[in-house]
């Protein structure tokens, strides 16, 4: 029997949440035998929470982990994961940028591997945000040894093993990095298969600030100098 997590991190997404449910339903439902869907509100300003409290009022697979206030991405990530109940978690984003059908492809593979993690063919983004991404994950790829080709595609399928025996502590944007590299060094095995990346229909994006941009990379070096230390 297939059990699935499905976790949602959500931040202002209040016209995304409902469809993007109703996307997991209809295309994920039908692949598992058993579905759990977790969103983590973390700290919107709008009504993300309520959406989500009415559905979950109606459909007990669904769950919601409200943060109060906006403690960042990765900690959106992380809490949703270690919430999830399930032998298998599956990560993507609220924003509908992804073909959730493709987990179709991710589901056989995760009998040979840890972890099934996606890199977006054609990053359908603005061109500074492309930008940033390959300049990422070349940089991740260099201080770490390859860890991914694309470091913070947002469909990753992993086994609830992987988070029992790894711990990230990273809450912020470079949560995916420290997850990715932290598997890797803990001997899992990680394949990678390619997904379709779509525009942003509603809403809007935050990760791009230059604030969460300059804090991503002092993390990232921070991580780098305590993995080097306790080697």
């Amino acid at each position: 029997m297939t059990s699935l997590t499905v976790s949602l991190p959500a931040y202002n997404e209040a016209e995304n949440i409902g469809p993007m449910i109703d996307l997991v339903r209809d295309k994920v439902a039908p692949l598992v035998d058993d579905l759990e869907i977790i969103v983590v509100n973390d700290g919107s300003s709008d009504q993300t929470a309520e959406i989500v409290r009415q559905i979950s009022a109606v459909d007990p697979r669904v769950r919601l982990i409200d943060h109060v206030v906006n403690m960042g991405y990765g900690a959106a990530v992380r809490d949703g994961i270690w919430a999830a109940t399930k032998e298998l978690i599956f990560v993507t984003d609220s924003d509908r940028q992804f073909d959730l059908g493709e987990l179709a492809r991710f589901l056989p593979r995760i009998a040979q591997a840890d972890m099934v993690v996606g890199y977006r063919q054609a990053r359908s983004d603005p061109w500074y945000r492309r930008l940033f991404g390959h300049g990422w994950s070349w940089l991740v790829n260099l201080l770490f040894g390859y860890t991914a080709r694309d470091v913070d595609c947002a469909f990753k399928l992993f086994k609830r093993q992987v988070i029992e025996t790894i711990r990230v502590e990273s809450g912020g944007a470079t949560f995916s990095a420290e997850f990715l590299v932290r598997a890797k060094r803990a001997g899992f095995k990680i394949v990678e298969e390619p997904v379709s990346h779509y525009p942003r229909v509603a809403g809007s994006q935050t990760g791009a600030r230059p604030a969460v941009i300059l804090r991503a990379f002092r993390e990232l070096f921070k991580l780098r100098w305590q993995m080097w230390k306790n080697r």
